[in-house]
Order: C-alpha cells, then sequence, then structure tokens
C-alpha cells in the first residue's frame, strides 16, 4: 500500500519564507526535496478564536464570487498559472494514460476538492499550524519524489500542484516548524512530529494465501469481501474500544483501504500508544510459511468475541461458498493442520481423499458430522471448538500492514488523488454501507472529465436561473456523493474541535 519512507533525495531544493497565514511563497516556483525524519514528541496546536455554535451550512458558506472551490479550467501553460486567469480546459488525447500530466492537470483544475481537504487537515476554516506545518510529498511525473513540501493555505497548495502535476501525493506529520524551514533551525531537534491522524492499512496482496479468485495486484468482487469485512471489525472496535468518532475509511485506487482518525487524542498520540493499539488490533501473525497463525487465549477478549459474531456472517457464503478455500489437497491438507485431534484428521482425510471434488461448505460440514460420529475417542470437544473459532479468524480477520499505524512520520496517499495504475480516484468508503462499495464501479479520472464534457454539452444552450449557484465541476459527474460524504465527515470533525476549543477556554479563562 501507497505510505512511504524513502531514502535521501539528493536533488537541488530551496526553502520558502513563510511569516503569515497567508503569505505566499517568496518563490513559488522553488520546491524542498528532502528526505529523513527524527521522532516527535507532544506539543500544543495553534487553536483559533472561540465560536458560537456552528451549523453544518455555515462550515461550508461558500462565497459565490471569490475563492472557488473548484475553478473554471485553465490554461495548460504551468509558467503562466501564477498570474494568467484560467482560458479554458486542457485538451486530453483520446489515447492518454490516466497519469500523463494534462489529465492531472484537467483533474486538479476541475475535480480535486482542495478547500476541503485543507479543512479536514487544518480543523478550522482559520489557517493554522495544523495545516501550514503540515508535510505533503509529491511524485513527479518522472517519478522524482519530492518531500517537506508545505503550504499555508489551501490555494497556494492548489497551485503548486497545478505547477507539477504529480501524480499523486502523500500526507504526512505536523511539524514543529514549517518544513519548509527545517534547515534553517540551530538544532535539530527543534523538527520534530508533533500531531498526525492514526492511520490503519489493508491491502488485498496479505491476503493472496487464502483468497483463491486473484492474486497481486488484481481484485475481484469475490475477494473484496476481505476488505468489507475488516472495515466492519476495525471500525467497530476503534469507536466501541477506544472511543473514537472521526473516522474516514478511503479506497486506495486498486487493492485496498486506509483508515484516517481524525480525533484531537488520536492525531496527538505518540508512537508507543500508536502501537499499542496496533498490537490490540493485529491478531493474524505470521508469513506465509509459518504455522499456526491465530494464537489468542480463553476466554476470548471481547473484542474478539465481537469480531467472532461480526465474521461468521461473511463465513459461510464469502469463504466456503465463494473463495471455496480447500478445494485443493494441499489447501485441505492446511485445514487439518489446524485440527487437534490426530484420530479426527485422519478420518477426515481419508473421506476427502475418497472424494476429491469435494466442496470446502462440504469438508466443514464433515468436520462436525464426524466428530459426533465418535471417529476419534480422545476428541476433547472444547478444544476442537477453539481451533475451529481460530480458523474463521484466520481466514476472515483483517490483515493491517502495522507498521504504517506505529509511527506518526509515516506518509499516507491522500484521499481523492488518482491512482496511477487504475485511473480509479481514492474516494471515501462509508463504513455503515461497507457491503455496498463497489471498487470496480468507482470512476476513472478520464470518466469523470468525459461527464463533465458531457454535462456541458447537454446544458450548454439552458440559460442559468437567477440567483442559483454555479454548479462545481465535480457536481456534475459521479465523484459528487464521495465529496458530499467528505464534506459531511469534515463539517462533524469541525463542530467538535470548536467543542473541544469551548471546554478548553471554560476551565482555563484567562485574566486581566
Amino acid at each position: 500500500m501507497p505510505h512511504s519512507l524513502p531514502s535521501e533525495g539528493n536533488l537541488d531544493s530551496a526553502g520558502e519564507d513563510g511569516v503569515l497565514p497567508d503569505a505566499p511563497p517568496a518563490d513559488p516556483r522553488v520546491s524542498n526535496i528532502e528526505v529523513g525524519v527524527d521522532s516527535g514528541s507532544p506539543h500544543t496546536l495553534m487553536q483559533e478564536p472561540s465560536q458560537a455554535d456552528i451549523k453544518l451550512d455555515d462550515l461550508f458558506a461558500d462565497d459565490d464570487d471569490e475563492d472557488e472551490e473548484f475553478p473554471s479550467p485553465g490554461v495548460t501553460d504551468a509558467s503562466a498559472l501564477e498570474s494568467s486567469p484560467p482560458a479554458g480546459p486542457p485538451q486530453i488525447a483520446p489515447s492518454a494514460k490516466y497519469s500523463d500530466p494534462e489529465v492531472m492537470l484537467a483533474f486538479y483544475q476541475r475535480l480535486f476538492p482542495f478547500r476541503y481537504l485543507f479543512q479536514w487537515l487544518n480543523h478550522s476554516m482559520k489557517p493554522s499550524p495544523d495545516f501550514g506545518h503540515r508535510e505533503f510529498a509529491f511524485t513527479l511525473q518522472n517519478d522524482a519524489y519530492l518531500r517537506y513540501q508545505s503550504f499555508p493555505s489551501s490555494d497556494l497548495l492548489r497551485k503548486d500542484i497545478l505547477r507539477l502535476r504529480p501524480s499523486r501525493f502523500e500526507i504526512g506529520p505536523v511539524y514543529t516548524a514549517n518544513p519548509r524551514d527545517r534547515k534553517t533551525l540551530r538544532k535539530s531537534t527543534a523538527f520534530r512530529p508533533l500531531a498526525k491522524e492514526l492511520v490503519f492499512d489493508i491491502d488485498l496482496t496479505d491476503y493472496d494465501e487464502i483468497r483463491t479468485c486473484c492474486d497481486k495486484a488484481n481484485i475481484c468482487h469475490n475477494c473484496w469481501c476481505f476488505i468489507t469485512m475488516a472495515i466492519k471489525v476495525i471500525d467497530v472496535a476503534l469507536r466501541d474500544d477506544f472511543g473514537f468518532e472521526h473516522i474516514m475509511w478511503v479506497y486506495s485506487g486498486r487493492r485496498g483501504a486506509h483508515a484516517w482518525i481524525s480525533d484531537k487524542r488520536a492525531r496527538i498520540m505518540d508512537d508507543q500508544k500508536r502501537k499499542a493499539i496496533a498490537g490490540y488490533l493485529e491478531v493474524i501473525k505470521g508469513g506465509a510459511q509459518s504455522g499456526k497463525k491465530v494464537n489468542v487465549k480463553r476466554p476470548l477478549h471481547p473484542h474478539l468475541a465481537r469480531s467472532l459474531d461480526i465474521l461468521k456472517e461473511h463465513f459461510q457464503q464469502d469463504i466456503l461458498e465463494d473463495q471455496n478455500p480447500w478445494a485443493k489437497p494441499e489447501k485441505a491438507e492446511r485445514l487439518l493442520q489446524l485440527l487437534p485431534d490426530k484420530g479426527l484428521n485422519d478420518a477426515l482425510r481419508k473421506k476427502w481423499e475418497a472424494a476429491p471434488g469435494r466442496s470446502s461448505a462440504s469438508k466443514w460440514a464433515d468436520i462436525d458430522s464426524l466428530a459426533k460420529a465418535g471417529v476419534s475417542k480422545n476428541l476433547d470437544g472444547k478444544a476442537l471448538l477453539e481451533a475451529k473459532q481460530d480458523i474463521v479468524l484466520e481466514y476472515t480477520y483483517p490483515r493491517l500492514d502495522v507498521e504504517v499505524s506505529k509511527k506518526k512520520i509515516h506518509l499516507l496517499k491522500s484521499p481523492f488523488v488518482v491512482h496511477p495504475g487504475t485511473g480509479r480516484v481514492c474516494v471515501p468508503i462509508d463504513s455503515g454501507r461497507a457491503d455496498k462499495f463497489d471498487p470496480l464501479g468507482v470512476p476513472t479520472v478520464t470518466e469523470l472529465l468525459s461527464e463533465i464534457d458531457s454535462w456541458d454539452t447537454e446544458h450548454k444552450k439552458q440559460e442559468p436561473a437567477e440567483n442559483v449557484k454555479k454548479l462545481q465541476d465535480y457536481e456534475k459527474t459521479s465523484l459528487k456523493p464521495y465529496v458530499e460524504y467528505f464534506k459531511n465527515h469534515i463539517g462533524s470533525l469541525l463542530k467538535s474541535e470548536q467543542g473541544i476549543k469551548r471546554e478548553r477556554d471554560a476551565e482555563d479563562p484567562m485574566e486581566f
């Protein structure tokens, strides 16, 4: 999955002087490029002044005439982006690839939700260090990797992205200082990561030993069920066991999903706490060649008992029927290795060898039927039940890339970027409707640009009604429900941040 801790870069770099939140860069054509950070420590982030209760609509009130979120498409000459107004849409060749510069320029100009990304990462409508001291990393068309990019506002982030046209970009932590100024600090220890969303990464390649329909980067609806199960299990654990509220799942664009937890207490957690939460959620351990991968204590922890209740609904259909994991003799032998009784194993092996086409669902049912028939005099019923529970967990429980979750310095691909291999946009997933999410139905960047053209062609002769706000380009496309979901998620987060600020002010009033 796309998280990065790359090696030291060696490209030329120059800094940016950003004194005020909205101050423009000294030279917007110059970018810093470097790699390598130190571990962080807690820090109090700047907060905006207390405000009255905010309505969701007010959080996103836009001025129709200023600071348009998705401005009309502009010229393709990157040097003109700094002063020239948009003139017309870039021309996209029919054979253009998803990550071609012209495609990327059109996408970032017309569809990427820069303002909402700013509000999500800034936790406020007003610019603050939560955004200004945040690291961004760009992957350019020539595969160059630019780290320690930072921007005081969404407009300046957008401006640089339109200039560079990265194939994708990633989000890192908030630092003690502006990442662009790190080389000017007298002490290297003065530049440390302060905060970052707690993140989780799930990749279908980690399921290759148990999924039978696809492997490597390939996916289908049958194996996507592993991601659906993972979202259900991890999401409820984060909410019920840790009390987190602001959790957003994002499709990786091909074969996985990322969870971003934006609650303030999650963002400021040190690495030890992140490691502890990742360890709490990690159950599957060991590589493809290892033996038993689930070794849990009895009685089962409440989290595992709840997870089994969630997963057993998927096990019969998604695993036994759709994946049919023990159809081949060598795979069936793996199942027998996980059972605790030799006598039962011998009886099962004999029955399956006599019926080579026997399905996995039938083989699973054979375990109980032969156990009840008394094929083994020394069979321990409790041990068999626990072994079957462990098997269900091994074939259904989330397989996390826990290293991504353990450290604040890990970078993770931004929501709404385009996957360069599939062209699909990394859209949010509604965890409450995870069963309904179709990764193969997520629109590609070229489909979205075509939808805009089709809408414009269909409506070009219609006169706009008075006092009706002009549609943003994303509203003309199938990207609209995903942007609206993102917008609602941000609204809830901003309301929560305002509540935290008011509580702190009530406990520690200023005295004069």
